[in-house]
């Protein structure tokens, strides 16, 4: 379900808005300004909460949300017109309003669900036990894979050969469905897990400090079998009414919000995996995925719908195959060593995105300004681009009749008029590039997420993740300005040297965090890692792989 109003939700704004991307836009860029503000704190509260309580109050409130944006977009798919002629269009724009504003309360409560079930319960279920977490890790990316192919797939044909009103009531009920089953199973699963009613008291922010400071002159003792047993003292979760809270002034409680907002970040910075996240938020910064804007420019280079769909489905199973490399990986050189060699696989299979910018085919042209576009609408008082029903021949100049939806044709049939075939080595370079670098992505992306898990204490991990999260997405900010600055397909050559530059540079962090972590073991392939956060290790966990 929530994949499904993940794809449909950018879909229904375009709808709404007459063909227009500004719903779009404003929707993704609210989105990830809340999560980059509330991300601290919605791990916080995550920390402070009983796991039961936080993961059902954020099942429920995501899945009402969600189904009460669909029940709200399809009175406006009904009553557009009327709502238009109301108080000269306001009360659409409040409707607009107010579907953004919910469906972002959907995203950050999905967020935080990911945060409880990902990076917390997951870690409670698998025990003491590295290798059952890696393959649990595992599995929930391959899911999330499949999902992210199938639930397109399956709202797409909906909309396609229904109604997007049929698509909103569609996903409206699968979520109310799916709510319930999903509050069973996590019912069932707090039931057979008592570790789980078991949560570690929050320590106060001086201890933390002390315990997130790393000590250079520790001994760091071998990889073990065993996940790290927390030093703090644990006891049984808090139940509602079960404890007096003390009484604090107006003041103390408005500036608690922004005293944990900066408390989360101090000790994200002061984690031993501090560059190996920073190395995973900077791998957000490329335009070289299956988002919106790669799809845009492929649709610029003449590629068709049903081969971007083909594609999109390559790269889905080579995520999958990046899962199946993780696993085998660790088993084989360990941990941390593990994300260095993904680093270094994601990092060659770039450099064909890389080279296909100076390939032919490639639009890049540096005598193009990438500011060129902007300058025109800002300054120049250019008119906005409408999107009209295009007439079949002008649909894309490119010339690639197999790609498209028939034979290419020149204006007022004249076969003199016709535009020369763009080559196709350049994109297929680019899109190799990116479908193999997958395997070496979300294995480098599962490296870094059990890394959080093993090495970040339970008491604040839901604070950790939360500000991981807000980095991500602060990156992925920056890669969408990035396209704003410079939207003109002669710059994209340009985004995806930068893109390639971020990428580099986050896997030099995590290269770092390998070279502290091990040293001189570092390119031994068969000795054991030693432990990312020695001081929170018992002594008698030396247990080799």
């Amino acid at each position: 379900g929530d994949r499904m109003w993940h794809f449909a939700v950018s879909v229904f704004l375009v709808e709404l808005y007459g063909n227009s991307l500004l719903l779009t836009a404003v929707y993704g860029l609210v989105v990830a300004g809340s999560v980059l503000l509330l991300g601290a704190l919605i791990g916080d509260w995550v920390d402070k909460n009983s796991r039961l309580k936080v993961a059902q109050t954020s099942l429920v409130v995501q899945n009402s949300s969600v189904i009460l944006c669909g029940v709200i977009l399809m009175i406006i798919f009904l009553f557009k017109t009327q709502l238009l002629t109301l108080y000269h269009g306001w009360l659409l724009t409040l409707c607009y309003i107010l579907v953004i504003t919910i469906a972002n309360i959907a995203n950050l409560a999905s967020t935080a669900t990911a945060i409880t079930i990902q990076r917390d319960w997951i870690v409670v279920v698998a025990g003491e036990d590295r290798s059952k977490l890696a393959d649990m890790n595992a599995t929930i990316r391959r899911i999330d894979q499949l999902t992210n192919i199938l639930a397109p797939m399956a709202v797409g044909q909906i909309m396609t050969f229904g109604s997007p009103m049929i698509g909103c009531g569609f996903i409206s009920g699968w979520n109310l469905m799916s709510m319930c089953v999903e509050y069973l199973l996590l019912w069932k699963v707090y039931q057979k897990t008592p570790t789980l009613a078991r949560k570690s008291a929050k320590v106060e922010a001086s201890e933390l400090k002390q315990l997130n400071v790393k000590k250079e002159s520790d001994t760091k003792p071998p990889e073990g079998v065993q996940l790290i047993i927390e030093k703090d003292v644990t006891g049984f979760e808090p139940q509602q009414g079960g404890r007096k809270e003390k009484e604090v002034g107006c003041t103390a409680r408005i500036a608690e919000p922004f005293i944990t907002f900066r408390d989360g970040w101090v000790a994200y910075y002061n984690q031993p995996v501090f560059l190996a996240g920073m190395g995973l938020a900077f791998l957000y910064m490329t335009v070289l995925g299956f988002d919106c804007i790669t799809t845009g420019y492929a649709y610029t280079q003449g590629l068709s719908g049903s081969v971007l769909s083909l594609l999109m489905g390559a790269s889905a199973v080579t995520g999958i195959m990046g899962t199946v490399a993780f696993t085998w990986l660790r088993r084989k050189c360990g941990l941390i060593r593990t994300g260095l060699i993904s680093g270094v696989a994601q990092f060659a299979c770039l450099i064909l995105c890389a080279i296909s910018v100076f390939m032919p085919g490639s639009p890049m042209d540096l005598t193009v300004s990438p500011f060129a576009d902007i300058s025109a609408r800002l300054f120049e008082n250019e008119p906005l681009p409408t999107i009209a029903s295009p007439e079949p021949e002008m649909i894309f100049a490119t010339g690639m009749p197999n790609l498209l939806n028939g034979s290419i044709a020149s204006a007022n049939g004249d076969p003199e008029m016709s535009p020369e075939p763009v080559p196709l080595i350049s994109v297929s370079l680019l899109f190799a590039g990116v479908i193999a670098a997958r395997v070496g992505l979300w294995s480098f992306d599962l490296t870094v997420t059990q890394l959080l898990q093993e090495n970040v204490i339970e008491s604040e991990r839901g604070i950790i993740n939360g500000v991981q999260n807000s980095m991500n997405y602060l990156l992925d900010l920056l890669h969408f300005i990035m396209v704003i600055l410079a939207p003109n397909p002669e710059a994209f050559g340009l985004l995806v040297l930068i893109s390639v530059s971020f990428v580099a540079m986050g896997h030099i962090m995590y290269f770092r965090f390998a070279q502290k972590s091990l040293g001189k073991q570092l390119f031994v392939c068969h000795t054991p890692d030693p432990k990312a956060a020695p001081d929170s290790s018992p002594p008698g966990n030396t247990s080799t792989v």
